[in-house]
């Protein structure tokens, strides 16, 4: 498990190779990600945006932005943790991910960014 903490907000990611498949001939690797953010701040938080870069060697960096995660924008209050799932699909058999989520204080109505820390996308067979 991948941890970080910005500015109170505690990021934890694990990952999961879920197997592979040709596309047009093309080999493509599934992998899922558990994201668990846990709100160590006094102040209520509010997840708005998420920037993500996804790495890997057969092709160029792809950047995706959007709002929320999985279809939703949630409000934590101090000690709550939201916990989410979601995939990637890769042509490679190896890559990374990295990112921040943009959220809101609720108390200063300020945005702030919090880091996902890198997280390596392998397949078993890629790390012999």
């Amino acid at each position: 498990m991948i941890q970080q903490v910005t500015k109170g907000i505690r990021v934890s990611v694990e990952t999961r190779y879920e197997g592979s498949f040709l596309k047009n001939s093309t080999p493509n690797y599934a992998f899922r990600y558990l994201i668990t953010i846990e709100n160590q701040s006094k102040d209520v938080v509010q997840l708005i945006k998420r920037h993500w870069k996804i790495m890997e060697s057969s092709k160029p960096t792809q950047i995706v932005n959007g709002p929320g995660v999985v279809g939703k924008k949630p409000i934590m209050k101090s000690g709550q943790v939201v916990q989410y799932e979601s995939g990637c699909i890769l042509n490679s058999p190896t890559g990374a991910m990295k990112g921040f989520y943009t959220m809101i204080n609720h108390s200063s109505a300020k945005e702030f960014e919090v880091e996902v820390p890198v997280f390596q996308l392998d397949t078993p067979f890629s790390l012999n």
